[in-house]
């Protein structure tokens, strides 16, 4: 996407070389919130414990950060009781145990090293350039308001799951470079071009979505709530107006071209409506506990489509266990594997991972 600008040559002869149609904002914010992602990864790994938690390891020369075994999590990364334990998104928590923290909680952790890279590095190509087009505050919003509009659309439809992870937020930045685009159609070149690259970038992530394991709920609750965001906090004056109110000043005249067009404010305001409803609405059936798959049997299959490869539906596991002292002994009702257990603690979150690895 290019903006319109003045000729090299015009510019290089006159004083109108120092003029630029558009601020350049230095990018700080998202740089900032590439290292809190990856702090809060690092600290989640230390909370994990692998060897004090676990029968064995991925990595186990990391020691206290070493990694759950692959059959667990092949993201290389932590057990989903500790991604518990440290604020994912847990609909029974949120509902009846007024944990509405974790709406914001969760979007700064990650299940593994392989999701916080792609995540980051996304966030580096994406955020960075929209940043310096807009600035810190705009895209900051941008950023939390959108991950958090991921996970109350992800509440409603989220099933005996918990959720983590950066990319609703994401969604929400391209859902917000597609509305720029529209609502500042007329300061682009190669407007198609540009329109379809885009689309064909979002349709492609929100494919992805449809494999296992991936919450597509958040990344489409992400991607609206940016979409709109896009409209009331990306709207840019036109690009005649800029420019004229550039020459005008240098011969101390009024500018006499509006600073927006009619389209841009009637955008703004439905997509603002539109924006309050939605959080006002999701927020209050969030909080009753109401579960979006009861009102619509098909949406299931915007987050996980089932084929011959792999199942959608979790696999439930079973362990009959005794205890004896500080040792339990576990036997997977599922295969009938037996095994013995140091316990360091009572966790009952602790005694289900162990049973889903034994299980598994």
């Amino acid at each position: 996407m290019n903006h319109r600008s003045s000729s090299a040559a015009a510019a290089a002869t006159s004083p109108e070389a120092e003029f630029r149609p558009f601020k350049r904002w230095v990018s700080w914010i998202m740089p900032m919130i590439v290292v809190v992602n990856v702090v809060m990864f690092v600290i989640t790994m230390y909370v994990n414990d692998c060897p004090n938690y676990s029968l064995s390891c991925f990595a186990s020369f990391l020691g206290r950060f070493s990694f759950q075994p692959l059959k667990e999590n092949p993201l290389l990364g932590p057990s989903s009781s500790t991604l518990d334990k440290m604020g994912a998104l847990e609909i029974e928590k949120v509902v009846h145990e007024h944990q509405s923290w974790r709406l914001i909680s969760s979007m700064w952790l990650h299940a593994g090293v392989v999701h916080v890279l792609a995540n980051m590095l996304s966030l580096i190509f994406i955020g960075i350039r929209l940043e310096q087009e807009f600035g810190f505050v705009k895209i900051g919003l941008l950023y939390t308001i959108s991950g958090f509009g991921a996970n109350v659309l992800s509440s409603l439809f989220l099933e005996s799951t918990i959720s983590v992870g950066a990319s609703g937020a994401l969604f929400g930045l391209l859902g917000a470079m597609l509305s720029e685009l529209l609502t500042n159609w007329t300061i682009y070149a190669n407007k198609c071009a540009a329109l379809l690259t885009l689309v064909l970038i979002i349709l492609i992530n929100l494919a992805v979505g449809i494999l296992p394991h991936v919450d597509n709920f958040a990344h489409i609750g992400g991607f609206i709530t940016g979409f709109l965001l896009g409209f009331v906090l990306l709207i840019r004056p036109q690009f005649g107006w800029v420019s004229q109110k550039h020459h005008r000043r240098e011969l101390g005249l009024q500018s006499i071209k509006s600073k927006h067009k009619p389209y841009q404010y009637v955008l703004l305001v439905v997509a603002a409506l539109l924006l309050t409803a939605g959080f006002t609405v999701g927020l209050v059936l969030v909080h009753r506990g109401v579960s979006g798959n009861d009102y619509c049997s098909w949406c299931h299959y915007l987050t996980c489509f089932p084929t011959s490869k792999w199942s959608c539906k979790p696999q439930q596991v079973f362990c009959e266990s005794i205890q004896l002292g500080d040792k339990l002994n576990l036997t997977c009702i599922n295969t009938g594997k037996s095994q013995m257990y140091t316990l360091v603690d009572d966790n009952s979150s602790r005694v289900q991972q162990l049973c889903s690895q034994l299980c598994t």
